[in-house]
Parts: C-alpha cells; structure tokens; sequence
C-alpha cells in the first residue's frame, strides 16, 4: 500500500501516487546533476609500444608494456607471482624480435655475447617464421607461446641456468593466470583446468630444479633477487615437491639472516619438513 492510500474516500484518488519528496528530487536534479560515468578502463589503455634494438640482428622492433604508473599490486602467492589490479603484467614480460627470431626475458634481452648471437642464428632465425604483432593486447595463449619462444632461446645460446629457471617460472605463472581466468561455462572446463595444472607443475619442477643447481654456481643478486628471496622461493618450490632437506636448508638460512624480512622469517613452514617415524 502507498503512503496516500485510502485517499480515494474524501474525493481525493488522484493523489494516491503522490511523492511525498518530489520536489526536492526535483531541485536536486538540476542544483546537482549526474555526472557521466568514467569510461571503463580496459588492458589496452593500460600498455604502450616501446622501441627495442635486437642484439641478434640489430633491427628496431615494437613490443607492447605495461605502463607500471597505471597498475596496482594487489597481492602475491606464496612463489611470488604478483597479482595486479586490470591487467596481468606477466604476459607482457618476454620480448620476441619479429625479424630474427630472438625471444627473452625483458630483464635478460639486451645481453648478448658475439658467440650466443651466431647460435641463435644458426638454430633460431634460419627457420623462424614470424611473428603476429598486430594484437593490441596479449592472451595467455599469445604470452605462453612467446615466453616458450624465450626457453628455447634460452636453451639454445647456452644460458645461465638461473636465467632458464626463472623463464620456467614465469610460464608457470602464465599458465597458472589462464587456468584462474578460465571460463567456468565452457564445455572442457575441467579438462582443461587439469592439463594447465599439468603443464604448471612441470615448469614449476625445473625451475626449482634449474634454482637448486644456479646456487651454488652463480652469484648474487640472481636475476634481480637477492640470496634470500632465492632462498625463500626455493623453500616453497621444494616443500611443493616435498624435496625436504632443500626446503630445510634454505629455512634454516632465511631463520639465521638479519636481513631476511619479517614476513619471511614467519612464513608457516612447519609442514615442509618430513614428520618423525615412530
């Protein structure tokens, strides 16, 4: 029932609907009207095309980037995969000249030895084929296949092998993205969710394994972590696999350094190591 109803028995029906503020709905329409709504923001308008010059051929090419000023870091997991607010900056990380071939990391991309080159040449750019670079933005399927592009570069110019472990990482949190934002209506969903984990937890196996070997060979910082960090994400890789005496090792190291972070020293690793038999 309204708040005029009953009206209508002195006469007065018509003013059943009245609204008791409509008026000052009226005047505020007008002292104050809506604003427009902000267009939404969609991935495109957060990258850009930067120029690169290709160590491999020389050429100048464009890759699309993230404008970092744009995004927001809203969480991590607990192998450091940041999670960004709009747009996952992952899938733009790995670099792929159109011309020659030559893929890496953005962090890695630029260092080349005359030797490497001529091994990516020989291996790499005689067969290449090309690459689609009209996408304005990247899939998890362009990304993963462009970050597969840098393993095998990897491989194939002999890289550090902490430099092969932290591409096989990035894939594996590719391939972790794709299976989150995978859409739960279509047909093979958990086909696909299972073959993606699949796919994750292979990665994720060499690059603890390709971390484990770069230890106690390479120096630090390793590509851009400093020997704790390293040792944190070896901790949660190997306590995954339940590879405990690594974990161990690597806890025991962040317990006794000064400038392991408190997050990191309280960190639940209590079931990484293996339970007492009776």
């Amino acid at each position: 029932m309204g708040l005029f109803s009953g009206l209508e028995k002195f006469g007065l029906g018509k003013l059943e609907k009245m609204d008791v503020f409509e008026e000052e709905k009226k005047r505020d329409a007008v002292e104050h009207p809506k604003q427009d709504q902000k267009p939404q923001i969609q991935e495109e308008d957060l990258l850009f095309d930067k120029s690169f010059t290709c160590p491999v051929c020389d050429e100048e090419f464009h890759s699309k980037m993230v404008r970092t000023g744009k995004v927001k870091l809203l969480s991590a997991d607990s192998d450091l995969r940041p999670k960004y607010q709009m747009v996952d900056s992952l899938k733009y990380d790995a670099l792929v000249c159109p011309h020659c071939g030559y893929a890496a990391l953005s962090r890695f991309f630029k260092f080349m030895l005359p030797a490497q080159a001529k091994m990516i040449r020989e291996n790499i750019t005689a067969n290449f084929k090309g690459i689609d670079t009209s996408a304005s933005t990247y899939s998890y399927d362009d990304a993963i296949m462009r970050h597969q592009l840098a393993l095998a570069n990897a491989v194939v110019k002999k890289a550090k092998t902490s430099e092969k472990a932290y591409t096989c990482l990035k894939m594996a949190w590719l391939y972790r993205g794709k299976a989150e934002n995978l859409p739960k209506d279509i047909k093979d969903y958990q086909t696909q969710i299972i073959e993606l984990k699949k796919q994750e937890l292979e990665l994720l196996k060499n690059a603890c394994e390709g971390f484990k070997s770069a230890y106690s060979k390479e120096t630090f910082p390793m590509c851009g972590m400093d020997q704790t960090t390293v040792d944190y994400l070896l901790a949660v890789m190997s306590k995954h696999f339940k590879r405990y005496d690594t974990a161990s090792k690597c806890i025991s190291r962040i317990l006794s350094t000064s400038s392991a972070s408190k997050k990191m020293k309280t960190v639940d690793f209590q079931c990484t190591y293996k339970p007492r038999r009776e």
